[in-house]
């Protein structure tokens, strides 16, 4: 054979070699993808909701905490199960900064991931549970069913570190609220869906006291006044105290559209839902939400999809926590 035929012969061996290899590593990232464990844990999925209904039905308030764990861990850099990490010797953990106040019920988190690797050990990552929790705890509260793509791997580090940066505060304008969300590709619409959130669940006196302390502020409804002044009638509420106000007093366990309805009749309860209600570029969805609860579930839908899939770690990046509160390194 020829010094022409063997180069020629060597250069179609290493073309094939790296086509191989590209199609291996497509192969080994497909990204976030429908029923992503069909294969490795076909059950997954429906472990996950069975194990979502069990626990709702022992403790209604875990369905608000899943549905918030979506928007604390997946706005923040990344949809990687950060928020879940337990603080060490030498990082803070998300739970215990000061934008996580009132998160909670964590160790419900941990008893699907004992249940889901029962089944399949290794396999499904903290995040995707995170997720899926959500949108589980979405349809227990009366929401719509999201269809949700899997395939996420877990963080090693937590980001606490930079959650202020990314995480709106409820006393920020509106501007920086709308900013916030647009760096994610949620646009206004799908941030006043979003917001619609706060048809569940309730509120921390602290995050309400300077409202009504030292004077009332003068753009809540006063037949809401008096309701909140009995709730919290400390003007520095301890932060541990139970108490708290309603989000949505007529609906306060459904995910519905009458938030909407609520915040237009100045009965909101953070600053940001009295600025979703006046700001004219937030207001024409406010209404339009009070008008078609099945417009508010399109749009929520949307957003919390667009949401679930920030920047997500696949393929070959992060790992599959053995334990979602620790790395695996630390384990």
């Amino acid at each position: 054979m020829g010094a022409k035929a063997l180069l020629f012969f060597a250069l179609l061996s290493f073309s094939a070699v790296s086509v191989r290899q590209a199609f291996a590593e497509n192969e080994e990232d497909p990204g976030l993808v429908m029923n992503f464990y069909k294969d490795t844990c076909p059950q997954a999925e429906d472990i996950i909701k069975e194990q979502v209904k069990l626990l709702y039905k022992r403790h209604k308030n875990t369905a608000f905490s899943w549905l918030r764990n979506i928007f604390h861990d997946c706005a923040v850099q990344s949809c990687d199960a950060s928020l879940l990490l337990d603080s060490t010797r030498r990082t803070l953990s998300e739970k215990e900064t000061d934008r996580s106040f009132g998160l909670r019920n964590f160790r419900y988190l941990d008893e699907i991931k004992e249940a889901v690797e029962r089944e399949c050990p290794g396999v499904v990552s903290c995040a995707d549970i995170l997720v899926l929790s959500g949108r589980d705890g979405i349809v227990s509260l009366g929401g719509p069913h999201i269809p949700l793509k899997t395939g996420r791997r877990d963080g090693r580090k937590s980001r606490a570190d930079v959650i202020e940066e990314y995480l709106p505060d409820h006393n920020e304008s509106i501007s920086v609220v709308l900013d916030r969300f647009a760096s994610m590709g949620i646009d206004t619409p799908g941030l006043v869906a979003l917001l619609g959130a706060h048809s569940v669940g309730r509120t921390h006196c602290v995050k309400l006291v300077h409202r009504l302390y030292p004077e009332v502020d003068p753009a809540l409804n006063p037949n809401h006044v008096e309701h909140m002044l009995y709730k919290c009638p400390d003007a520095i509420p301890d932060p541990k105290a139970v108490q708290y106000v309603r989000n949505d007093r007529g609906t306060p366990m459904v995910l519905d559209n009458n938030y909407y309805r609520n915040i237009l009749d100045n009965k909101g309860l953070l600053l940001v839902d009295h600025q979703l209600a006046t700001d004219k570029r937030t207001k024409p969805y406010v209404k339009k939400m009070a008008k078609s609860q099945d417009y508010f579930f399109k749009e929520f839908s949307r957003a919390i999809t667009l949401l679930s899939e920030n920047n997500p770690l696949t393929g070959t990046k992060g790992e599959i926590r053995k334990q979602c509160t620790v790395a695996n390194k630390h384990h």
